[in-house]
């Protein structure tokens, strides 16, 4: 099996916090369009017949697309690789893009799911992270989207943003299970360079949240997922049985994915690929036949460090077994013996072969995964 992601840059506005490639002049989106369809016929053999399993339509904001212009990029990924026959087909939705008849369009067009990005319920986090949308709007959108016949919803929730309270965090949970999402991705504010965010924290006018607040907000969040029924599958992650994204699942599990668009990642198993990072210039390669991209092979090493990378996030931790068959002994021994004192400690746990974080292991993940990475 294989996915398929289609990055759309385009946005009205951008958030503070956002470091995804993405621009604010939406005048090139008709080219676009055309450009991402020309690209999945031009890289029709990447996949090497692999079944796609997952199409991913991110960005950037991907409901400014028109439906017709969703279901022209979906008919085109269906033309130029093998399907599989019940795919599931993501959305990234801002709030207020969703009006009446909306929805039902990209129903008919093949989506199936719906990732929603809320990002809080409070409209003075909202104002200050610079999202487009306030409460009410969430509101008439999770009304519209699950009215109009899409019920596998995902909601993207934002914590640890400076100025906000526990009492915040837990009304922005309450307030998104009135409603029957089935998948949460509920993330902590990360400041990266670049970004507005970055600029106000070197200027010393951003006051990040402590550690101390930070873990409380991760555990509340943890458990009122489990007191409702949520599975806690990845780090970020969240979701009723059944509805574990199985895009993002894909990537964990580091199975092959085509990413078109610029600044789009690819990923074959033997090596990465990434389109440039500018629209104008991927649409004139495009345009003359030819892939704006760089490429690196993926080494014995580096494969098996992001094995380690990814695996570690989930559920489903590292296969003790797929290490030594994949990579060799000296590897799986190099994890055995390492994960040995997080074991003591209550960090992680092994069960049979599999080598997994425990709720006060996924604490402080970033620390244990970077510790595990291997220069042998």
């Amino acid at each position: 099996m294989a996915g398929a992601y289609i990055h759309i840059p385009f946005c009205k506005s951008l958030c503070g916090y956002c470091d995804f490639y993405s621009i604010t002049d939406n005048s090139l989106k008709e080219a676009l369009v055309q450009a991402l369809m020309r690209e999945a016929s031009l890289r029709s053999s990447y996949l090497e017949g692999e079944p796609v399993e997952t199409i991913y339509l991110g960005g950037g904001t991907p409901s400014l697309l028109e439906p017709a212009e969703t279901e022209a990029l979906l008919e085109a990924v269906r033309k130029n690789f093998s399907m599989d026959t019940n795919p599931e087909i993501t959305l990234e939705v801002n709030p207020d893009d969703v009006h009446e008849g909306y929805i039902s369009a990209l129903k008919k067009a093949g989506v199936n799911r719906i990732s929603l990005g809320l990002q809080s319920w409070n409209d003075k986090l909202l104002k200050y992270m610079g999202r487009r949308h306030d409460a009410a709007q969430s509101a008439r959108a999770l009304d519209t989207v699950l009215r109009e016949g899409i019920e596998n919803v995902s909601a993207d929730l934002i914590y640890g943003l400076p100025g906000m309270t526990v009492a915040d965090l837990k009304s922005d949970l309450e307030k998104t299970f009135a409603y029957p999402v089935k998948h949460l991705s509920a993330y902590h504010l990360t400041i990266e360079e670049g970004t507005r965010f970055g600029k106000l924290r070197k200027e010393g006018k951003l006051k990040e949240t402590d550690e101390e607040t930070s873990a409380l907000m991760y555990g509340i969040i943890g458990s009122f997922c489990h007191e409702h029924g949520l599975i806690h599958y990845e780090i970020s992650n969240y979701a009723l049985e059944g509805y574990i994204s199985r895009h993002n699942s894909s990537y964990w599990k580091q199975v092959p994915y085509i990413g078109l668009g610029p600044s789009a990642h690819s990923y074959d198993r033997r090596s990465r690929q990434w389109n440039v990072a500018d629209v104008k210039k991927y649409i004139r390669a495009i345009e003359k036949g030819e892939i704006p991209s760089e490429w690196e092979e993926l080494d014995r090493l580096t494969g098996f460090n992001e094995y380690v990378m990814t695996s570690l996030r989930t559920m489903w931790g590292i296969d003790l077994q797929h290490v030594e068959e994949m990579y060799d002994k000296e590897l799986h021994d190099y994890l055995v013996n390492l994960s040995d004192r997080y074991i003591r400690y209550g960090l992680m746990k092994r069960e049979k072969n599999t080598l997994i974080l425990t709720d006060q292991g996924k604490m402080i993940s970033d620390n244990i995964i970077a510790e595990m990475l291997s220069d042998l």
